[in-house]
């Protein structure tokens, strides 16, 4: 079992930086994929950023150049540095786990942290 806890969210204006955390605590292989995913209101859940534990990074369209995905393999924590917020980023932020290779890891979520980028 693996156990994720997320942490940094909060409210920011627009134009403004947040940095999420998200600390793996269990039974964690040494190869895995850890990344962030988003919610908004009445949207689905949308992929934000994944890196695996060799640091290759994927992002979404919608946060390159604005959002970095990064981790500390030692402590089991992958952050995501938030710049440049809009509105639309809006939504809570779910951290996720693939326990393994990608093929055949299991996948956990954390509870989420909220984000919210208003006046």
């Amino acid at each position: 079992q693996v156990q994720l806890v997320e942490s940094g969210g909060g409210l920011v204006q627009p134009g403004g930086s947040l940095r999420l955390s998200c600390a793996a605590s269990g039974s964690i292989f040494s190869v895995n994929v850890m990344g962030w995913y988003r919610q908004g209101p009445g949207k689905e859940r949308e992929l934000v950023a994944s890196i695996n534990t060799s640091g290759t990074t994927n992002y979404a369209d919608s946060v390159k150049g604005r959002f970095t995905i990064s981790r500390e393999n030692a402590k089991n924590t992958v952050y995501l540095q938030m710049n440049s917020l809009k509105p639309e980023d809006t939504a809570v932020y779910y951290c996720k786990q693939i326990n393994g290779p990608p093929q055949y890891g299991r996948t956990y979520w954390g509870k989420g942290t909220q984000v919210t980028v208003s006046l």
